[in-house]
This record gives structure tokens, sequence and C-alpha cells, in this order.
């Protein structure tokens, strides 16, 4: 017990110069007693997180508290239970962040408070940036669990042992009320493990490990990035309505992909930086432009089978029963039945029978035409018929060329339409396991 000359403040530090002399060493009169500390903290604000140097950035409200043997005294012979000391005066625990990367930045508190039963207790704000594994793959969507470890830097078990100063109730409950920072992090859990670690020559040293749970806000990146994503892709999808042989589709397409690369672009700053996990959001977008990228190239081959088709040769018979048989009457878009005009037309042999029977008829009434000369009706006739018959290959090779012509058309609005069929399967599909991943992490909490 320390004895004061008169009950007032300067009696008081008087009686405190020897154990101020003694701070140098651990406040106990027994060296086999351990000193107990007392370790609490209150989450004051989440400043960020750095994705590429995997830190989080926090500040908080550190408490230590400890007993001085060395510093006791009678409050009503002093004159007061309690006294602030500069912190350099007294013996001061080695207890550090394990996690720290940086060195403290926030405002140095030079006091702390010992009262008259030797408690001291020891408050400062501390800016915390600490190594964090962080998860980015489900991006914006993303819950980072970061650890605070706290334990002393060179004092074993026997020496200092560590405990909490409140529940981790009280501090969640408590960080949440003074919490300022309205950012782009939020609180959503706290949890607590107390353990004793190897240290040198077979001893321990305790570890008070507490395990801090932020979730990203995800508002700003689903409005600037989903969102116009989402919308340029149904406009890409849409665009399939476009009938390819009157507009310019592939003009159209090319335009949402500049637009769309321009806006990746400008967009990029809000994208998080990768390690070797990428983002399920640079997936999403990658999809998306791999999309508009096909659906250009499928524009290209139609608008080629359209425009060029009087050029190809006939189309071969497994193409003729498999495309336009079975996958036209898969995407609904069944073979046109040719016209009984059109057959007559490309038969031959009626066509041979039209000609014979002009040249009966006219041989048949010689005598209506008038006399004519047989040699020379002999040679009219043959010249005619040779004139008939490269008539009939012209109009065959026409009518045929027109037929093939047709069947290529045919074969490209078949393919245009099963793109299109398969380009909304594959976006449902792609995207609704995208948000299933997004929502389970998201409600993992």
């Amino acid at each position: 017990m320390l004895n004061c000359s008169r009950p007032d403040p300067q009696s008081l530090l008087e009686a405190l110069q020897p154990v101020f002399k003694l701070s140098s060493i651990r406040p106990v009169v027994d060296m086999s007693v351990p000193t107990n500390i007392s370790i609490g903290f209150i989450l004051f604000g989440i400043l960020g997180v750095d994705e590429k140097a995997q830190v989080l950035k926090t500040f908080i409200w550190q408490e230590l508290e400890w007993r001085n043997e060395f510093a006791r005294w009678d409050p009503e012979q002093c004159g007061s239970s309690w006294i602030t000391i500069p912190r350099k005066l007294l013996w001061v625990p080695d207890v550090v962040i394990n996690e720290f990367m940086e060195k403290n930045s926030a405002p140095f508190v030079p006091y702390t408070y010992l009262f008259s039963d030797g408690l001291v207790l020891d408050k400062q704000p501390v800016k915390v940036i600490s190594s964090c594994r962080l998860d980015i793959y489900t991006f914006p969507f993303d819950i980072q669990n970061c650890s605070l470890s706290f334990n002393p830097y060179i004092h074993i078990l026997r020496d200092v042992r560590l405990d909490l100063s409140s529940t981790v109730e009280d501090i969640l409950m408590y960080s949440k009320e003074v919490m300022k920072t309205m950012g782009e992090w939020e609180l959503i859990g706290l949890s607590v493990k107390i353990s004793e670690l190897p240290s040198w020559k077979n001893e321990t040293y305790h570890e008070i490990r507490f395990f801090v749970s932020v979730r990203r806000r995800a508002t700003l990146y689903v409005v600037n990035l989903l969102m116009p994503s989402c919308f340029l892709i149904t406009v890409d999808l849409l665009s399939f309505l476009l009938p390819p042989k009157s507009v310019d589709r592939s003009l159209f397409k090319m335009t949402l992909i500049l637009g769309y690369t321009v806006f990746l672009l400008i967009m990029n700053d809000l994208l998080p930086i990768t390690g070797n996990t990428i983002p399920l959001i640079n997936v999403f977008l990658c999809l998306c432009l791999s999309l508009m990228v096909a659906s250009l190239l499928e524009t290209t081959l139609i608008t080629n089978l359209l425009c060029g088709s009087a050029h190809y040769s006939p189309i071969p018979p497994w193409a003729r029963v498999f495309i336009l048989h079975i996958l036209g009457r898969l995407v609904g878009r069944s073979p046109k039945p040719r016209d009984l005009e059109d057959a007559v037309i490309q038969n031959p042999e009626a066509q041979e029978m039209k000609v014979s029977s002009m040249v009966v008829e006219d041989s048949e009434a010689p005598e209506q035409r008038g006399p004519l000369d047989g040699s020379k009706a002999v040679q009219e006739l043959k010249s005619l018929g040779k004139e008939l018959k490269v008539i009939r290959l012209q109009v065959k090779q026409q009518l045929d060329g027109s037929q093939s012509s047709e069947e290529w058309i045919q074969v490209g609005f078949i393919i245009d339409r099963l793109f299109f069929g398969l380009y909304i399967l594959f976006i449902s599909v792609s995207f609704i396991t995208i948000i299933v991943i997004w929502a389970q992490s998201y409600n993992a909490s």
C-alpha cells in the first residue's frame, strides 16, 4: 500500500514515484504469478478492402485491462480513487495484432487510467491494416472473413494470460451502434477463439483471435455493371427478330459489340484486381461479350447464305434430309411443298409431250396450211426441234438453279431460328446458374 502525506493529487503522484521506477518489469510481487490481461475492442469503422494487396482496413477502439500490484493506495488517504498516468511511466503489456501490415497511423493517446486497487485501464484508437485472405469469386455479392489475433509478442503463458473483457455479442452490438461508416462494407458477424499455441523451449502462449465477417454492399455494382449488361444482351437477343434479308442485322450487332466494349473499358475501375481466382462477374461479362460475338458470326453466315445462294452448288442429299426435313420440323420451318404448275414445267416428259403434240397437229393438217415442200418441212421441223431442246435445257437449268437457291435460303432461315433457340437456352441456363451461386453466397450469412 502506498502512503500519501495528504489527500490531494500531488501527494498521490509523489507516492507513485517508486512505482514509476519499476515500469521496466512485470508488475507482480511474485514472478511466478501470471498477469491477467483482459482484451476488448469496438469496431468503429470499416475503411475498405484492398483486393490487390489482400488487406482489410478497419478502425477500432482497443481496450486493455490488467493489475499493477505495485500501485495500491487508500482512496480516503490519497483523496482520489483513480488518476491518469502517462503510459510511458507504467508497465504496458506487449500485446500485438499478428495481422498488422503497416504502422498504426491513428492519433496517439499518451495517458492511461490507474485505479486505487491497482487496475490499469488502457484505451487507444488503432487503425488496423491487417492481412486477410480475400475470396472475390462471388464479387460483388462476396462475404469476407478476416481475423484479428491478439497475443503477447514475447511473454509466454506462465507470465501473461489473456481473456475477454466483454462478450462477443456485446462487442458486435456496440460496434454496430457506434459504426459511422456507411460505405461499401457492412459488419455482419463476429466470433472469437481463445487458444494456446506452442512457443520456444516447449512453452506456450495465449492468443485471442477475433473473426470479423463483413459483407459488400452490391447495389452500386448491380446498377452500374449487371443491369446494363443484361439490357444489352437482351437487345442483342431481340435483334434476331430483324429480317436478315431486308435489314443489315450485322451492322446493328457490330454497333452493340462496340458499345459494350467501350462500356467495359469505362467500368473497368469497378472490377476487383484478380489473382489466381477469376471472379464470377468477370465470367458473366465475358459470357455476354462472347454471346454477342457469336451472334455476329452467325448473322454473317446467314447473310452469306441468303445473298450468295444463287452461286452455290445444289445442296447435298444428306444436308437436305438432315437440315430441311429434320431440323426444319424441329424449329417449326418445314420445307414448302412445290406447286403443281412448277412440277409440270420441271418435268421433261411433259415438255416432250407438248412438243410432240404440236408437231403432230402441224403434220395432220397440211391441207389447211397449203401446199408445202416435204424436204423443206422436214428441215424446218429438225431446226425447230433443236431450238426447242436448247430452250428446254436453259429452262431446266434455270429452274434447277432457282430450286437450289431456294433450298439454300431455306437452310439459312432454319439455321438462324435454330441458333436463336440455342441462344435463348444458353443464356437462360448460364444466367440462372450464376444467379443461384450469387444468391447462395449472399444468403450464407
